[in-house]
């Protein structure tokens, strides 16, 4: 893990941090509808194939990849690792497990399986234990989709990395449609690094996960 400090008296995003962090403190969220029919038509986990997706766009752009770290530096990780959720139907509780990155989709495949067997079943808030840093949030809420969705974190504005939720899957004509939820921190994010941020993920989705040939 390799976290880069960052000078903010030089950084080209000083003027931005300053005012939407300290004079006005802010974030903001937005949802998007991703299309997913040619990954569905695979016969894809659409669970490990998101986080594969979604990492590996966030691991492109630096925005996505900055954060304070636990010893209260400014600054960006080299590398980031998806910690997200899973439901445990008996109890209806949730644990989070982290998963490491790997830039081929088999293979962060075969992490995931491998963490889902070992750590699927562990109660608790964290079922996979010592999460490193460089991790990022993501859930998903597969029993409903939505069109809005906002988490109100009492110390949100002190937080930079960005937040990921996943709503249920819906059919709109011929095409399946994923609601996708990202909370961000405008002092390291504008909307402009947002929209190219789901644009990348949509292509990357349609490359990774083409129509099966008939």
């Amino acid at each position: 893990m390799t976290f880069t400090p960052i000078d903010r008296e030089t950084w080209k995003r000083k003027e931005y941090f300053d005012h939407y962090f300290s004079q006005v403190p802010c974030t903001y969220s937005a949802v998007f509808s991703l299309d997913i029919t040619s990954l569905r038509q695979r016969g894809e986990k659409l669970y490990p194939a998101m986080l594969y997706a979604i990492t590996t766009i966030v691991n492109r752009h630096r925005e996505f990849r900055t954060a304070i770290n636990p010893q209260g530096q400014l600054g960006f990780y080299q590398q980031m690792h998806p910690c997200y959720t899973v439901f445990h139907k008996d109890d209806e509780t949730f644990s989070n497990i982290w998963t490491s990155y790997a830039p081929e989709y088999r293979d962060f495949l075969a992490n995931y399986q491998l963490d889902q067997q070992r750590y699927g079943s562990c109660k608790g808030m964290m079922g996979k234990p010592e999460p490193p840093e460089n991790t990022f949030p993501v859930s998903m809420i597969p029993w409903a989709s939505f069109t809005g969705f906002n988490l109100n974190l009492q110390k949100g504005y002190d937080y930079l990395l960005s937040i990921f939720t996943m709503g249920k899957f819906y059919q709109e004509k011929d095409k399946t449609l994923l609601p996708l939820a990202v909370q961000v921190h405008h002092g390291v994010c504008d909307g402009f690094h947002l929209c190219r941020f789901v644009e990348e993920l949509q292509t990357l989705l349609k490359e990774t996960f083409p129509f099966p040939q008939q």
